[in-house]
């Protein structure tokens, strides 16, 4: 079982070693050749400058020997590597190829924290859910209604006024010249973003003639969601911009309400990292995980996906599943994920990107190993496929690639009420829901404050416990309606996965 950086004795080593198995460090900051690197009460002098995030070897590694960081193999080296050198592409490979045969060896999950305190002022909506947010959704059916869905949500803005946390239309591509799966999953991702606790009222922007059909669209949404639902077809509405504003101001005079005192139980978290480096695993991530478990321990409910991002960890998922079933349907979604890069020709192991790389991530098995923190030491509860929505508290596996704006919006239609997106590199990216910005590192932080809502860098100096605290309170602030970074520059996307033909 991976186990997650939980401590930081002293903030000025130069270097971290997470497990004391790895044959490798990972530099806090930027050293010099010939200056002296030191790990605990070990020193070593390094042979070349090597970068913050980056690896130096703490022992000789001979060629084809694994490469262990986090205690598990990150690569296989392809070259004697000597104590002192930097370990990356140059001497360090991926050891990932195809499917694999899983076997099921459940371990212990970590005992849940104590019990939260920790409240937020949430919309409680008729079923029971909770939204961070009281907002009007303008969903288009197609891309070419995507451009009046945005004219509509600007003007109806200003008409509503403050009656409603906002207007906002959510717009893409697709929708028609689409087959099967591809339609299938356009639709199902609009009708979830249709169920969010987040919108109080969806207005459904139609052409009329798409593959995607309003009638359809309906059609997947439970009856009992209607009634905060209205459509408009645009090829039969004489004036479908003054018509949308009508029926956005219908909407927000139903919506109004008022934030009331809630739990954390009734919080539902996305987890995601994006535009990753070599602190991320260390520091952003793991602090993400400890969330995680403060959510789920109290009865809320966690969303992790990028399922291309746990190969080479997905091992230490799997055996955390609650039962078999959920194991199988692990190993289900992970395989046929593989089996989705080979069939198009592309390698398993076609990550990380060329930022990953440059902020000290060599191979997907560190990537991931890293990336998996998030998600925290609970049980796996419940495996869903792409466009579904959460059904049950406790941790959840959702089935999408990841790509940030995709998965993103995946998190965001299964249910998510906010993210957690942790980055070394910086994104200004947002998605339908409140997206807390987490860095990894404290330049980032300063350097980007127009994105960066929360700095990770700081358990480099104050330890996790403190920076803990620090990020749950700054969590029940956006949830109770204080604004991200992205919200207030305007950051608000959504991207569908595209995976078949265009007709």
């Amino acid at each position: 079982m991976l186990t997650p950086v939980t401590d930081i004795e002293d903030a000025m080593v130069k270097a971290l070693r997470v497990d004391p198995r790895d044959g490798v460090a990972t530099l806090l900051h930027d050293a010099l050749a010939g200056e002296v690197v030191t790990v605990g009460e070990d020193a070593w002098v390094l042979s070349a400058d090597i970068g913050r995030g980056h690896k130096v070897a703490l022992a000789p590694i001979e060629a084809g020997e694994p490469v262990l960081k986090y205690g598990f193999p990150i690569g296989t080296a392809t070259q004697p590597i000597a104590p002192g050198t930097h370990v990356h592409s140059h001497n360090l490979k991926t050891g990932l190829e195809g499917t694999l045969a899983y076997r099921f060896d459940p371990v212990d999950t970590a005992s849940a924290p104590g019990a939260s305190a920790a409240t937020f002022e949430g919309y409680v909506r008729a079923d029971g859910s909770v939204g961070t947010r009281n907002e009007i959704w303008i969903l288009s059916t197609v891309g070419c209604v995507a451009r009046t869905a945005e004219r509509i949500a600007a003007k109806a803005a200003a008409l509503v006024g403050d009656s409603v946390d906002g207007v906002h239309a959510f717009t893409h591509p697709h929708g028609c010249s689409q087959l099967g799966q591809d339609l299938e999953g356009t639709r199902t991702i609009m009708a979830s973003l249709a169920c969010h606790p987040n919108a109080g009222g969806v207005l459904i922007v139609g052409l009329g003639c798409e593959e995607n059909q309003i009638k359809s669209l309906l059609a997947t949404i439970p009856e009992s969601r209607h009634g905060m639902i209205r459509t408009l077809t645009t090829q039969v509405s004489g004036n479908e911009i003054a018509e949308g504003c009508a029926l956005v101001a219908e909407l927000a005079a139903l919506a109004s309400a008022r934030r009331q005192t809630v739990g954390l139980d009734k919080l539902v978290l996305g987890v995601k990292c994006g535009g990753s480096d070599g602190l991320s695993g260390l520091t952003a991530n793991p602090l993400v995980g400890r969330m995680s478990d403060r959510v789920t321990s109290a009865g809320g409910r966690v969303l992790v996906t990028e399922i291309p991002e746990i190969f080479g960890a997905e091992q230490m998922l799997m055996n955390r599943a609650a039962s078999e079933p959920v194991f199988d349907r692990i190993v289900a979604v992970v395989n046929d994920f593989k089996r989705y890069f080979l069939d198009h020709g592309e390698t398993v192991s076609e990550n990380p990107s060329p930022g990953n790389v440059v902020g000290g991530i060599t191979t997907l098995e560190e990537k991931s190993l890293g990336a998996v923190q998030k998600a925290g030491r609970a049980a796996v509860a419940d495996v869903i496929e792409y466009g579904a929505r959460v059904r049950i508290d406790g941790l959840t596996l959702l089935e999408a690639p990841g790509n940030d704006a995709v998965s993103s919006t995946a998190l965001a239609a299964a249910g998510a009420t906010a993210i957690l997106f942790t980055t070394g590199r910086g994104t200004p990216l947002g998605f339908p829901v409140p997206t807390i910005k987490i860095a990894s590192n404290t330049d980032l932080a300063t350097r980007k404050p127009g994105w960066i809502d929360f700095d990770a860098g700081a358990v480099l100096e104050d330890g996790f416990l403190a920076t803990e605290e620090a990020l749950l309170a700054r969590i029940m602030q956006v949830a109770s309606g204080a604004e991200t970074a992205a919200e207030r520059n305007g950051e608000r996307e959504i991207a569908i996965w595209k995976r078949g033909v265009t007709l």
